[in-house]
């Protein structure tokens, strides 16, 4: 039996969930809902407090996404808890960054700036102080969502390995390169 898969998800306190007959999951909490359609070969049952996921075969496939289907199903149940929260930095002379309503405006060392249009559900809000870099702060439910859009944020200067200059996560520790030396 897979060993995520086995495991319960604790419900907590003021988070409902409901399976419909589509086998379509759907987890509504004090931060919003989400839903989440699972394949049929895995059964969702709420017991009490307790979110069990049961897988009806053992063939590989099966296997495999009883583990998906846990991991995903936990990450909702956090999602409309506490939410997921990323912050990324701009490292970089004259890197900047501006929030205007769902449009992220960033100048990142191109001869242009970049216009990011944000979906709805993330909330976004950038922070300049003086003598630091810029940061990027995102908060959204989806798990899912929220890093797809920082790894496309990242992905348009991602950082280069001898300065260190783009943009990173925040904590995030970079493999930096020694570079050419002078002379032997």
């Amino acid at each position: 039996m897979s060993r995520i898969g086995k495991l319960p998800i604790q419900l907590p306190a003021g988070v409902e969930v409901s399976v419909s007959a589509e086998n379509v999951v759907t987890v509504k909490g004090k931060l919003g809902t989400l839903e989440q359609k699972v394949d049929p070969a895995i059964t969702v049952k709420v017991e009490g407090t307790d979110l069990i996921l049961e897988r009806s075969s053992e063939a590989i496939d099966t296997r495999a996404r009883h583990g998906l289907y846990r991991s995903l199903l936990n990450n909702m149940v956090i999602g409309v808890t506490e939410g997921y929260h990323v912050v990324q930095e701009l490292v970089g002379v004259g890197y900047k960054a501006e929030a205007k309503g769902q449009i992220l405006e960033m100048s990142l060392g191109y001869s242009h700036n970049f216009f990011f249009q944000l979906p709805e559900e993330i909330k976004v809000e950038t922070v300049t102080e003086r003598g630091k870099n810029p940061l990027i702060k995102m908060s959204c439910i989806d798990k899912q969502l929220i890093g797809q859009i920082a790894a496309k944020i990242r992905s348009l200067r991602k950082p280069e390995p001898y300065k260190g200059k783009g943009i990173k996560f925040q904590g995030e520790v970079l493999r930096r390169k020694a570079g050419k030396t002078a002379g032997k």
